[in-house]
């Protein structure tokens, strides 16, 4: 639908990597979902459903640095794996055990912590993964401004795993006839998931990140990754911070 002939209804678009974000970001009044399935987003999920309070996302190590020296808990990951001197990685399964319950930690990674310093500016900035899908569009719905499913990518490149939850987002709201302006990448985007959403698992396959966890032995990562509504929270940037909107 063209955006003449959209009436009142609310942009639905698929930024296929950070490379790209400058090219549809053209108002702050909008929800960004920062999506990076494998695996920021989805630790950062993981991590306020087993209870913290609040999570600091950083661009770079140094920053990260910093906080450890201030006394903070502090995740680091690049190229899928932890990086030494850090507390954690950005496992989802590292949350299991609630050991950070109540507390306010700080994670830098590869990928999402990036794409969320590039969205801040966003009136909304939202944390999406498969685990908190439905809460996610119903955050969205509710919010009633434009959208941009915003893929972490790998390194500025298109990935397989982001585009696939942005399809599955772009499905569940555009039922809604408020959010009908959709861009070609949210077609693009939708038909993935389409094609995808019975077998996700095997469909990512071949995908490069799927390939690059098994190699560090991460399959249970994989597996989480891809589990649907794990958790009713939607994590929310507020200035500096993520929070969850059930606070």
């Amino acid at each position: 639908m063209s955006e003449e002939s959209s009436g009142n209804t609310k942009k639905v678009e698929v930024v296929l990597s950070p490379a790209l974000f400058p090219a549809y970001f053209e108002s702050t009044d909008c929800t960004v979902v920062v999506i990076d399935v494998f695996r920021a987003t989805s630790a950062i999920c993981a991590a306020f459903e087993s209870g913290i309070k609040g999570l600091i996302p950083v661009a770079n190590l140094e920053e990260a640095i910093k906080y450890k020296s201030e006394g903070y808990k502090v995740g680091a990951e690049r190229n899928a794996e932890v990086v030494d001197g850090f507390d954690f990685g950005n496992s989802p399964l590292g949350f299991k055990d609630g050991k950070f319950k109540g507390e306010t930690i700080v994670l830098t990674t590869t990928n999402g912590t990036k794409a969320v310093d590039v969205a801040k500016s966003a009136a909304n900035v939202v944390i999406g993964s498969f685990a908190n899908l439905t809460a996610v569009c119903e955050y969205i719905e509710k919010a009633d401004k434009d959208v941009l499913l915003f893929c972490a990518g790998w390194k500025d490149r298109f990935n397989l795993e982001d585009t696939l939850f942005a399809g599955a987002v772009a499905q569940k709201i555009t039922q809604n006839l408020r959010f009908q302006n959709i861009s070609d990448s949210t077609i693009a985007a939708m038909n993935m998931y389409d094609a995808a959403k019975d077998d996700m698992y095997g469909f990512l396959g071949n995908s490069s990140h799927r390939k690059r966890l098994s190699r560090l032995n991460m399959e249970e990562d994989v597996i989480y990754c891809l589990s649907l509504d794990q958790t009713d929270i939607v994590p929310v940037l507020e200035g500096d911070i993520i929070v969850s909107n059930k606070s």
